[in-house]
Order: C-alpha cells, then structure tokens, then sequence
C-alpha cells in the first residue's frame, strides 16, 4: 500500500521500482489489483481469498472421496 500510494504522490514509478527492488510489471499488476484499497479492505479482500483457497481445497478433497466411492460402488 506504501509504494502505491508513493506512486499515487508523483514519484517516478521507475525510482519506487528501483528504491524497493520490484518491476516495473510487478508495480502496476499490484496498483491494478489493489488502488484505491484502504488497509480495512486489503485486510477483507485477504480474508476472502484465504477463506476461498480452504472452500476450494475441502470442495477438491470431497469430490476426490465421492469419486473413490463411486469407483469401489462400480466394482462390487
């Protein structure tokens, strides 16, 4: 949020990159994804991401029962 928000100042964009040793490509995926966040809603859009990856991961390891289940039913 700092280097944006340096970047959202007037800095040179190549002297944030440079002063914090990322890319200039690194740079503008994070302003296109995160501008205009506040910390409250980076720390909400984090929780949602996190919260996300568990649902995915549970979804993953439950169809991966059922599909075993499936394969044993199918064989007796």
């Amino acid at each position: 949020m700092s280097i944006l928000k340096e970047g959202e100042a007037g800095l040179a964009v190549a002297a944030i990159c440079r002063d914090y040793g990322i890319g200039n490509t690194m740079y503008y995926q994070w302003k296109s994804k995160y501008e205009g966040l506040e910390a409250p809603d980076l720390k909400r859009r984090r929780e949602l991401e996190d919260e996300n990856n568990y649902l995915k991961r549970m979804y993953a390891d439950l169809e991966l029962e059922n599909r075993a289940i499936k394969d044993l039913l199918g064989k007796l």
